[in-house]
């Protein structure tokens, strides 16, 4: 069957999108979707979103590893996919959608994407890292020489190792420049490598980043391996809620395969 995408990037971490409003794509078929993720035998990206309708959004978001899975939300994907809908027509410069970790709201100028993210509760603070959840599992933890890291090497052990195991976690490696300027290079579970770049990831390393008081400020600039990002939020007594990530998606090329 001949399959028309959409290729979309958010900061480097790139997605093949697919219009599914007429439910014709098998979400059952986890190799034909890995395979169209693969980037030598395939399209080429970090992971497949499909675009659906919703009885009271605008739209649904399904997204799936490059390793064929659903997943877990990806904040980068879920820029992407405003832009897309925009794109498409399906939305004018603001939206709401659901994902698989609830409901988001989001407003697009020109390739500029906010996407508001859910509240999050529960921060644990361990000698060594910090873990949360920002709608997918991360770890993050502050490195001196991030450049020199061997992020796949490092990033596997710990994705696999206790206490995660085979469930996982997505990994961060972080080190502070400024107060409100951090540089983050994130291993990706489901990729099961390094991505340019990871919106939950950015998410996680802002918040955990004022959590064990590295930053006092409430706007965090992260670089990435692909682009800079912005994090937004505010703070209540059990966490942080109104978190926005914002940056560019923009249409890489339409194709057919």
């Amino acid at each position: 069957m001949q399959l028309t995408f959409y290729k979309y990037q958010g900061t480097g971490n790139d997605f093949v999108m697919i219009d599914n409003r007429q439910q014709f794509f098998d979400k059952k078929d986890t190799k034909r979707i890995a395979f169209l993720c693969d980037r030598r035998f395939g399209i080429g990206a970090d992971g497949l979103i499909l675009l659906e309708n919703h009885a009271t959004t605008d739209f649904k978001m399904v997204y799936y590893n490059a390793d064929g899975n659903e997943s877990s939300m990806c904040g980068n994907g879920g820029r992407c996919i405003i832009a897309f809908a925009k794109y498409l027509g399906i939305i004018k410069d603001s939206a709401t959608f659901e994902a698989i970790d609830g409901f988001h709201e989001a407003t697009i100028d020109h390739a500029i994407v906010s996407l508001k993210m859910q509240d999050v509760s529960i921060i644990e603070n361990h000698n060594t890292h910090v873990f949360l959840d920002t709608g997918s599992p991360h770890h993050v933890q502050l490195e001196e020489e991030l450049e020199q890291l061997d992020i796949k090497t490092k990033g596997y052990q710990i994705r696999y190792g206790a206490p995660y195991n085979e469930v996982g976690s997505n990994v961060n490696f972080v080190s502070k420049n400024t107060t409100t300027n951090f540089s983050v290079r994130t291993y990706e579970r489901g990729v099961e490598d390094e991505t340019l770049s990871c919106g939950t990831g950015v998410t996680a390393v802002a918040l955990a980043m004022h959590f064990i008081g590295e930053t006092e400020k409430n706007v965090i600039t992260l670089q990435t391996q692909g682009g800079l990002l912005n994090v937004s939020f505010e703070t209540v007594d059990k966490g942080y809620k109104n978190i926005w990530l914002i940056g560019p998606a923009t249409l890489v090329f339409k194709g057919e395969i």
